[in-house]
């Protein structure tokens, strides 16, 4: 018998997030553009950038999530989604205003301890150097 419904697994560093195996579609951004999936759509890789990821489903209709950068595999009726951070909402207004929120700060302080971690490794260079030249 062919189903035509996939199964998404969208997987958190500490959680699945979602697990459904009623979904008919799936959008999805990467840094190519947007792009539809279909249960019986070849199988593929993509690389995802922080955007809207889009799925409907037979009983709930479309559903939003918020996804930060990540990967999506699509293997027969599979798709697994692993991303850093993601949020579910209705209201697409309100999701860009979490979205803005949530995934900039963190980037903002992702930045920061980048920043951090460069000024200590500066710090150890000079450090090692000096020794050697003792």
């Amino acid at each position: 018998m062919l189903t035509d419904n996939m199964h998404l697994k969208l997987l958190l560093p500490s959680k699945i997030f979602v697990d459904r195996t009623d979904i008919t579609e799936i959008i999805l951004e990467t840094s190519q553009g947007s792009y539809g999936l279909l249960p019986h759509r070849l199988d593929c890789v993509a690389v995802l950038v922080p955007g809207i990821l889009t799925f409907s489903t037979i009983a709930d209709g479309e559903i939003f999530v918020a996804v930060d950068e990540g990967v999506l595999v699509k293997t027969g009726l599979d798709v697994l989604v692993s991303v850093r951070n993601a949020i579910v909402g209705s209201d697409l207004g309100k999701l860009r205003e979490a979205v803005e929120h949530d995934f900039l700060a963190t980037t903002e302080q992702a930045q920061q301890v980048r920043a951090v971690m460069a000024k200590l490794e500066n710090g150890f260079l000079r450090k090692f150097v000096s020794l050697e030249q003792q």
